[in-house]
């Protein structure tokens, strides 16, 4: 079913009419458009809907998240205010790899990287304000994914919403834990495990939640190259794929609920190919695993602009960069997207950042033209030959991981790591030499004064997380909240989905360390 398009007609400055979609004149058939690959039709090179962004705009995030989230809470109404349509959550470290901010090895790391949440409390205060049916929530998040879930759909009980309503998406992609970022807790089996857990719980609790963001952002930020990213990814992609049919799921189901998340860096046209080039892959890596439903053979991606390409020197830079990188992802069809803001190589974006970088997107929204059309790119020589070349050189890599016996394998014997080292390595050594030029790094630099506005974060508020966690402890049912993580327990040891549990603990205030920890006391951590 066509969408209702934004506009009756769209034009340009001139008043010249822009056409839906264009393709090469004469057509083959003789007849406008047919004979030719059209958007919202497999393999899904030109968009996955006909009218992409005619109808609807890609969704516009900020990744935000530091701090308490009582903090983090002021900036999302903040960027809401300001004509953000989508929030992208960041969590600390500790968060991130199942750590209360009382523990130890939290110590200098509450707060820092993106807001502590220790419990439901923390999750309520994170929205409060915020009606999680009207918005949708982005949460990047991996080895302690089902976690923040459950307290994502607990709250979101609490404020009586529809669960069949409420939409978002968690990373959940342990994969690339392994190879390129190390926030992983438990070894890779059980992993898979939790993840397919995820993958059969929503898909009949929380059917409108994406289950997995499949993350090519994290290899590139490794030093990947486009290619490797694109690989990688969708090997990852077949992994969890695999998983999910071995557990007896539908994939014409839970392939629905999938999504991406790919890095967009400056070279324009190489990272426009990578994603047509990563829609008519993944199409061809659904149908061939049994999907026939064509939504199930879809790529959806959300993109990031790229963190490691920001330079602390002659940060401004940074503004021209993003724009480069940000117009990359609409012509190459992204359905979202995250802009970086100009001073994050130095620390948290300020709020003068945060909306510069919305701004970005507003401005390639409505005044550049871009999103008029369909795939506006197709039928350049450059952009079809890229395309295709950049898709043989993935085929490459994904049959050399098969022939290892799929992601986990490869991972295991090292081969995703060392390829990605290799090609960081290069980089380096580029930029080194003067091979590759960064202007304001190794060309046309300038002396500078540094910038006065910086965000940074007072290591005071770990007392103010640990206080926090002290007075759950006082008011829940501890008696409760242990029989709760007995159960888990005996769950990870049988077998049964552990989503449930999880929920109940989340529910029942027991914190993230408590619920993660029981897991590590039945599956180990993994020791890389």
């Amino acid at each position: 079913m066509e969408e209702t398009e934004r506009k009756e007609k769209f034009l340009t400055d001139s008043n010249i009419e822009i056409k839906r979609v264009y393709y090469p004149s004469p057509s083959p058939l003789g007849r406008v458009g047919e004979g030719y690959e059209q958007p919202g039709e497999y393999p899904y090179t030109r968009g996955v809907q006909s009218t992409m962004y005619r109808s609807k705009l890609w969704t516009m995030r900020q990744y935000a998240g530091f701090s308490t989230a009582e903090e983090s809470n002021k900036r999302y109404h903040y960027l809401l205010n300001n004509g953000t349509t989508g929030l992208s959550v960041a969590f600390d470290l500790p968060t991130q790899i199942g750590y209360d901010s009382s523990h130890d090895f939290a110590d200098g790391e509450v707060g820092k990287a993106g807001v502590a949440i220790d419990s439901l409390r923390d999750i309520e205060i994170l929205f409060d304000g915020i009606k999680l049916e009207n918005i949708t929530t982005s949460m990047t998040i991996n080895s302690t994914a089902s976690i923040l879930l459950s307290m994502y759909i607990a709250l979101a009980k609490k404020q009586g919403a529809d669960l069949k309503k409420i939409s978002g998406t968690i990373q959940n992609d342990i994969l690339k834990e392994y190879a390129a970022r190390g926030t992983y807790i438990y070894p890779p089996q059980p992993s898979m495990r939790i993840i397919t857990d995820i993958f059969e719980y929503c898909s009949k609790e929380v059917p409108k939640w994406n289950t997995i963001s499949i993350s090519g952002y994290h290899i590139r930020e490794a030093g990947s190259t486009a290619v490797q990213e694109l690989a990688f990814t969708l090997a990852n992609g077949k992994a969890y794929l695999k998983a999910a049919i071995d557990k007896g799921l539908d994939i014409n189901v839970f392939a629905k609920r999938l999504s991406f998340f790919f890095n967009a860096h400056n070279n324009l046209f190489e990272e426009v190919a990578k994603f047509r080039a990563a829609r008519r892959m993944w199409a061809q890596i659904t149908k061939d695993l049994g999907a026939t439903d064509p939504k199930a053979q879809m790529l959806r991606f959300h993109t990031q602009t790229g963190g490691s390409t920001l330079t602390a020197q002659q940060p401004q830079n940074n503004i021209p960069r993003v724009t480069i990188q940000a117009m990359s992802a609409v012509l190459g069809g992204t359905q979202s997207l995250h802009t970086n803001g100009f001073d994050e190589a130095i620390a948290l974006p300020t709020e003068e950042a945060a909306r510069i970088a919305l701004r970005t997107q507003q401005i390639i929204a409505f005044e550049s033209g871009i999103a008029e059309t369909v795939d506006p790119l197709a039928g350049s020589y450059f952009v079809e030959s890229l395309t295709n070349e950049v898709e043989a050189a993935a085929w490459e890599y994904i049959n050399k991981i098969d022939a290892l016996g799929g992601s986990v394998a490869a991972i295991e014997q090292g081969y995703l790591q060392n390829e990605i080292a290799a090609s960081s390595y290069k980089y380096q050594n580029d930029i080194q030499t003067g091979e590759k030029i960064i202007v304001g790094v190794n060309k046309f630099t300038s002396e500078e004064k540094p910038l006065e506005d910086v965000f940074t974060i007072d290591d005071s508020i770990r007392q103010l997380q640990i206080n926090k966690i002290n007075q759950v402890k006082l008011e829940r049912d501890n008696e409760k909240v242990k029989a709760i993580l007995k159960t888990l327990d005996a769950n990870a040891r049988a077998n049964i989905n552990l989503m449930p549990t999880i929920l109940e603990a989340a529910e029942s205030y027991a914190t993230l360390g408590e619920i993660a920890d029981t897991m590590r006391n039945v599956f180990g951590e993994y020791k890389n």
